[in-house]
């Protein structure tokens, strides 16, 4: 009986092979960590993009106090990523030495302050540096707890976790929109304009998540005491078993991971997604209000393809995750974005451009959950942290360089056609790639660890 309830589970390689049932042990280990976890995780996750990105409604009262050009303004919002990407793999390696359980809680707390400091810059300079502090705060957040799902959950679940962690980004555009703009309304309470307001009453929120990330989290079920021993056996047992496929092989070291081949391709991949997803956010209010539409219409409009995108990524995540499969999930979802990005520039009736643009954002964000499920299937220990940290720091470039490079194209043709169908087609080359460089089978590789 014993041999059966704790029969290993054969690793998975994400190719598509070796579906199972599991077990009643299983069941009920995945059931408690995943209650543990996930909740923390997805809270930290909208409050650290909230942070990051509520810039775009306080610029509406901020510019004009603090008396901010658009220029000033975008190359402000921009230079957040240059210190996100300097500081990511770092911050990853960081994680590893120290714990990921309190690297993350450290990211709340310095999230936390640089955030809450917006509430009281004063000009140009104080905007541009501040925005660089928080980009460096908020490093090392994403692919941290990607890095700590893997510590957490066997492969064959990490891409349904991984689509209820990102479903933080659609939500934010769901709740934190409409709180951003009440939050505006406060202007003139307690000495503060509505901007400043909306700064520190979102920023509160990531000091408030960090002894609660310290109570709720650790890093990995060997230290879980709220797990029964035969489910923490269990669990262990099977990570450990994936751990050890994924470092068969010659090893190759953390650092040597930021050379990797497989490494630095999965990095073009996402750079390519990366930049579909920024000239979507970015650039879709203008789009929409481009119909004659009022702001608030804009708002409402704007919000559809994030209901969308938050089903999409759910359903293809579990569909990744039953079917067993990760790259083609991947590599289907980016070709896809790419190809309804371009019919958005290619139609005239508004409705369909914003059906367009909906599904757009919706293959992009479904994409993230089955490509974050590639890496730990070669990479593991060091080599995870810091192959994770170099894909997300090279991918996140694309923020910056998309927001750019489509901005610098209306300039100089007077709409975002041309740049939105570059990027488009952007995304559908690497889609492309991806598909055909999947592997055909679970070959013995050289892992890094």
């Amino acid at each position: 009986m014993t041999e059966t309830v704790y029969a290993a589970v054969p690793p998975f390689d994400g190719t598509g092979a070796d579906a199972r049932v599991p077990s009643a042990v299983e069941r009920m280990a995945i059931r408690r960590t995943v209650w543990r976890l996930i909740p923390v995780l997805v809270l930290c996750y909208f409050v650290a993009y909230l942070d990051r990105v509520n810039l775009s409604f306080a610029a509406l009262q901020m510019n004009k106090a603090l008396g901010l050009s658009s220029a000033a303004y975008g190359f402000g919002a921009g230079l957040f990523f240059i210190t996100y990407c300097v500081c990511e793999i770092p911050s990853n390696l960081l994680l590893y030495r120290f714990g990921a359980t309190r690297w993350i809680a450290r990211i709340m707390v310095s999230l936390g302050l640089c955030a809450g400091a917006m509430a009281f810059i004063e000009g140009k300079t104080g905007f541009y540096a501040v925005r660089l502090l928080l980009g460096a705060a908020e490093a090392g957040f994403y692919p941290g707890v990607l890095f700590l799902l893997t510590l957490w959950f066997p492969a064959a679940y990490r891409a349904r976790m991984l689509g209820v962690f990102i479903a933080a980004i659609p939500v934010s555009g769901i709740i934190g929109a409409p709180l951003s703009g009440l939050l505006l309304g406060l202007n003139g309470h307690g000495g503060l304009q509505g901007w400043q307001w909306l700064y520190l009453v979102e920023a509160a929120p990531a000091l408030l998540l960090a002894p609660v990330v310290l109570w709720r989290l650790q890093d990995g079920p060997a230290e879980a005491r709220w797990l029964p021993d035969h489910e923490r056996a269990w669990l262990t047992g099977q990570l450990d078993r994936e751990r050890a496929e994924a470092t068969r092989g010659r090893p190759v070291s953390g650092l040597q991971s930021l050379v990797n081949g497989r490494v630095l391709f999965l990095a073009a991949i996402y750079f390519s997604n990366v930049c579909l997803l920024n000239s979507i956010t970015f650039f879709m209010p203008q789009i929409i209000k481009g119909f004659g539409l009022s702001n608030a219409q804009t708002g409402f409009v704007a919000a559809i393809p994030s209901l969308l995108a938050l089903v999409a990524m759910i359903l293809w995540a579990r569909h990744s995750d039953r079917k067993r499969e990760r790259y083609g999930h991947a590599a289907l979802a980016n070709f896809f974005g790419g190809v309804a990005l371009l019919v958005s520039v290619l139609v005239a009736d508004p409705a369909l451009r914003i059906a367009a643009l909906a599904v757009a954002f919706a293959c992009t964000l479904a994409f993230t959950t089955p490509f974050w499920s590639i890496p730990p299937t070669f990479l593991a220990g060091a080599g995870a942290a810091g192959g994770i940290g170099m894909i997300s720091a090279l991918g996140v470039t694309g923020g910056f360089l998309s927001a750019w490079f489509i901005g610098w194209v209306k300039d100089a043709t007077g709409d975002f056609h041309i740049g939105l169908a570059a990027i488009g087609g952007l995304a559908m080359v690497f889609g492309a790639a991806l598909f055909f460089a999947r592997p055909r089978s679970a070959p013995g590789r050289a892992h890094v660890s």
